[in-house]
């Protein structure tokens, strides 16, 4: 049998992450998201979102990569957010049979304005 592999990324939120106004939370995600969009529409990132109703709250976003685990982890460290100290980046690589899972490009939030809009 085959296996299509494809890296993926759990962003979890740091024990030790800044504490940050509202504002400028904000202002981070909207750097977050924007970089995320730009990687997505450049093919790098095939699926991206948050995560909601977990069990372990520390676990905030997770995407599937069309890159090797190596070229994913230097984009994911690059974002502001990770710079930023909130978020951890965990990488592995994900198999699953051959055809199982198909992507479709979709234009991606840059902004929680963009998010929040109808």
């Amino acid at each position: 049998m085959r296996f299509d592999r494809y890296t993926v990324i759990l962003l979890t939120l740091r024990p030790d992450a800044p504490v940050m106004t509202d504002e400028e939370a904000a202002q981070l995600q909207d750097r977050h998201l924007a970089h995320g969009a730009d990687l997505q529409d450049r093919g790098l990132i095939l699926a991206r979102g948050p995560l909601t109703e977990q069990d372990d709250e520390r676990f905030r976003g997770y995407s599937i990569w069309s890159v090797d685990a190596a070229t994913a982890r230097e984009h994911a460290q690059a974002d502001p957010a990770v710079r930023a100290g909130r978020l951890a980046v965990n990488v592995m690589t994900w198999m699953m049979p051959e055809g199982n899972i198909q992507f479709s490009k979709v234009r991606a939030p840059r902004s929680i304005a963009e998010v929040m809009a109808d």
